[in-house]
């Protein structure tokens, strides 16, 4: 290789950073990510990329937890306003904001696959002084989105690496494909993008993240471990109204249903095979002191070290809903809002991006492994490539963080973009330079 893939990215940092803070800027959520996603294809087709959106990557019978017909619609006029591109938001109708670049080199090799995720979450970004978005003038515009996790500095760092690849590509053999998902925040987005069969012929596939374990810029592992297996579920209770005082015995109470199964979702055992999870995070019922409610609704989630301890967590939980359901004579309606399952990295691919990393100068510490200590739904990915025989890892930059990961005072340190993105080229040419 006669390029130094360092020196290529150290000259990109300016818009390395001003990528990112654009995108931090212009935080979307999951599913409305027109303006990013629109960003992204412009830029890969521009490069020379073969660009799929919208339902070529997007397997609308999987999708979780879309927003409505009317939201969507909002979503896409604001990201024009902002300056997407209308034709690329035209192809991304009903929320399929995921992007694919794939290029192929001159010469046959092996198939590589980068994932980046881009949407931002549900926060109101602080407005403080001491915050540097805010201060710096790049906090987030869009009322109730921020980019609190890093998928901002994510998709900036894909970006950058899909640059820096075409670079080098006489140099290269074999396919890249570089992945940007939506809707990576609430687990939603990579199952419908797995069932398109996007990387079913994936040779390598590497997943990153920003911060989570590692909160040290100079950090990284090539190992990460603890992806919790999850599954959201909202719960809805339909009952009659009724005048509480008049006629209490023609309603029937759907709070009172809600509330008994949050009491009991709560009770259930836990697993002694591994740690388990669950957690009702939202109860919304009710009109008014004198009125039976008529509506109840349970936002919940299950957890666990393992699918199969997820799935218990998750069959008891079902089991509770409709009883609570039926002691009230109310009806139950239950939607599916997101799931990840667990995952392991595959131990030669490990071993390969560790001895890249040592050899980078890129790392004052290289980790043998990193607890994530959550769910990620890049485990579906990683899950079909290595069904599907190939190998999977997932990556841990550290860097510093100006609080923790959904805050909304969150920052990270800028200067672990370049050597994320560094990391990121050298695999590439390691895994597909010509021989």
């Amino acid at each position: 290789m006669n390029t130094d893939i360092l020196e290529l990215v150290a000259t990109k940092k300016e818009n390395l950073v001003k990528c990112r803070r654009d995108l931090h800027k212009h935080a979307e959520t999951a599913w409305t990510e027109f303006r990013t996603a629109s960003i992204v294809a412009a830029t890969l087709a521009r490069l020379g990329y073969q660009v799929a959106v919208g339902e070529e990557v997007i397997d609308a019978e999987v999708m979780m937890g879309v927003p409505s017909e009317q939201e969507l619609i909002n979503h896409q006029a604001r990201a024009i306003a902002q300056g997407a591109d209308p034709s690329w938001v035209g192809r991304m109708q009903g929320g399929k904001t995921g992007v694919m670049g794939v290029m192929h080199f001159a010469e046959p090799g092996p198939v590589i696959a980068f994932r980046f995720d881009m949407d931002a979450n549900d926060v109101v970004e602080a407005m403080l002084a001491e915050h540097r978005p805010w201060r710096a003038g790049f906090a987030s515009v869009n009322a109730g989105a921020m980019h609190a996790c890093g998928h901002d500095g994510h998709t900036a760092i894909g970006l950058t690496l899909a640059e820096v690849l075409t670079e080098v590509k006489n140099e290269l053999a074999g396919t890249v494909k570089l992945i940007f998902q939506p809707a990576e925040e609430g687990v939603r987005g990579a199952k419908a993008m797995v069932a398109r069969g996007i990387v079913d012929d994936v040779d390598f596939f590497v997943g990153l993240h920003l911060g989570i374990g590692l909160k040290q810029r100079g950090t990284v592992t090539c190992n990460t471990v603890g992806f919790l297996a999850t599954t959201k579920l909202d719960a809805v209770y339909t009952g009659v109204p009724a005048h509480a005082g008049a006629a209490p015995e023609t309603g029937k109470n759907a709070l009172l249903a809600a509330a008994t199964a949050a009491l009991n979702l709560h009770a259930i055992s836990r697993h002694s095979k591994g740690a388990s999870r669950i957690n009702v995070g939202v109860l919304q019922a009710g009109t008014g002191r004198n009125v039976i409610p008529d509506k109840a609704v349970l936002k919940l989630e299950t957890r666990g070290t393992t699918s199969e301890i997820n799935n218990y967590i998750y069959q008891s939980a079902l089991r509770i809903l409709e009883a609570a359901a039926a002691m009230y004579d109310v009806k139950l309606d239950l939607s599916p809002m997101g799931d990840a399952s667990t995952s392991e990295n595959s131990p030669l691919l490990v071993e390969r991006l560790q001895q890249i990393a040592e050899t980078s100068n890129l790392f004052a510490s290289i980790l043998p492994e990193g607890n994530i200590g959550g769910s990620e739904d890049c485990t579906y990915f990683m899950e079909r490539v290595q069904q599907k025989g190939g190998q999977a890892a997932y990556l841990m930059i550290g860097t510093e963080l100006a609080a923790g990961h959904h805050d909304s005072r969150f920052d990270f340190d800028e200067g672990s973009l370049v050597s994320a993105t560094a990391l990121l080229g050298k695999a590439a040419v390691e895994f597909l330079s010509k021989k």
